[in-house]
């Protein structure tokens, strides 16, 4: 099983790499950013001990199509994808926020919930609701953005009053949001699918703020299928849904949620495949496209990977 788990990269102009959970992304002259999305996966704020196969790739060639489809919305970052694993684009000052915007009650939001919680992120939640139930209008949940260890709920009237974000540009990365998720929701619909929630980065670049990392992918969003939703919800039962939610799910049945004394689960190469085909079952619906395993013919994903930026970045020179 070929999956790419680590990079170390010495690319021309290269001033840093910031080794991610999931991404590793090369800083070129404080002009550029090579992010390149590996085949790790995380849970609970932990990588898990072996790569997925074909994860990169997904999730590179997800968001580059979806920041194409939402650029008339708000700019973007991205310049090119030189490799199905990587993505080019502009260097940008990130806020330290990551805005999460929730269709359904669902995820983390109901385990919390479902314990009582009904104030989330500074937004007020009605009695008497019910796992998977629509909000009446999708609400939007930050979190600060860590990084290492939990990213936190916090409300919009934090953000503000810590200065972690200006009124002003929250009021426009707010509105970016609900704009951006509205679009994912429509073009989710058309494939039979629903958007149920998502995150959303956003950075500054020269004053001007940019919709930046990643877009509408399994590790950043939750799809549940449409044909069958409503009569699962009336039932009480589980939604078929294409997320990376199916693996803390799986995590959670295994004990483990990276609490103190709790010890990771092994990951079989046929759990590590079927999770691999999770993630294209999700490419193909939410793409409409086939997805291509070519690359799986070269040994050497890291050498690939090298050729292609540094023939990219020399037409940047």
């Amino acid at each position: 099983m070929k999956a790419l788990t680590r990079t170390d990269f010495h690319f021309e102009g290269q001033k840093s790499v910031y080794h991610g959970k999931v991404r590793d992304v090369y800083n070129i002259n404080d002009e550029l950013m090579v992010m390149v999305a590996t085949d790790r996966i995380s849970a609970f704020d932990v990588i898990l001990p072996k790569g997925i196969p074909f994860k990169g790739q997904v999730l590179n060639q997800i968001a580059a199509k979806f920041l194409d489809a939402t650029s008339d919305i708000c700019p973007n970052w991205k310049l090119a994808t030189p490799d199905p694993m990587v993505t080019v684009g502009l260097k940008c000052e990130g806020f330290r926020v990551e805005m999460i915007i929730r269709s359904i009650l669902t995820g983390s939001a109901w385990r919390a919930y479902k314990e009582g919680c009904r104030e989330l992120c500074g937004v007020k939640l009605p009695d008497g609701m019910r796992e998977n139930q629509k909000f009446p209008k999708p609400i939007i949940t930050p979190t600060t953005k860590a990084d290492e260890g939990h990213d936190l709920n916090i409300s919009r009237e934090e953000i503000i009053s810590q200065g972690l974000v200006s009124a002003e540009d929250y009021a426009v990365i707010e509105d970016y949001t609900r704009k951006l998720f509205a679009r994912g929701q429509e073009i989710a619909a058309k494939r039979g699918l629903i958007l149920v929630d998502t995150k959303y980065e956003f950075g500054k670049r020269s004053g001007k703020i940019y919709l930046i990392d990643e877009i509408h992918t399994p590790d950043s969003s939750r799809y549940f299928y449409a044909d069958g939703y409503d009569e699962k919800f009336k039932k009480g039962e589980p939604q078929k849904q294409l997320s990376k939610e199916f693996v803390r799910q799986w995590l959670i049945e295994n004990n483990f949620m990276n609490e103190p004394g709790q010890k990771m689960p092994e990951i079989t190469d046929q759990y590590a495949e079927s999770v691999s085909q999770r993630y294209i079952e999700l490419y193909e619906h939410i793409t409409g496209e086939s997805f291509n395993k070519s690359i799986e013919k070269e040994g050497d994903i890291a050498g690939r990977i090298e050729r292609n930026v540094c023939e990219y970045l020399k037409t940047r020179r």
